[in-house]
């Protein structure tokens, strides 16, 4: 989950050297948290948080997969 979000990240922002993904283990789910550079955070959330909810949609679709619960939280 977490390189395919990166993955992601790095191909819609101008700074792909400061993305990145960090995976945190919880009892009920994993929350990946993605930062990138200042300038490229209204890339990753997009016009009215678009972009962003797809992400989420597309994780949610992955982590179904696995029978897990996974949680992408965009971090300043």
């Amino acid at each position: 989950m977490k390189e395919l979000i990166e993955r992601i990240a790095r191909a819609l922002v101008d700074k792909p050297e400061e993305v990145t993904v960090t995976a945190l283990e919880g009892s009920q789910a994993t929350v990946l948290e993605l930062k990138v550079a200042k300038e490229d955070l209204g890339k990753i959330i997009g016009k009215q948080g678009r972009t962003a909810r797809s992400l989420r949609t597309i994780l949610g679709a992955a982590s179904a997969k696995e029978r897990k619960r996974v949680v992408l939280e965009i971090v300043e």
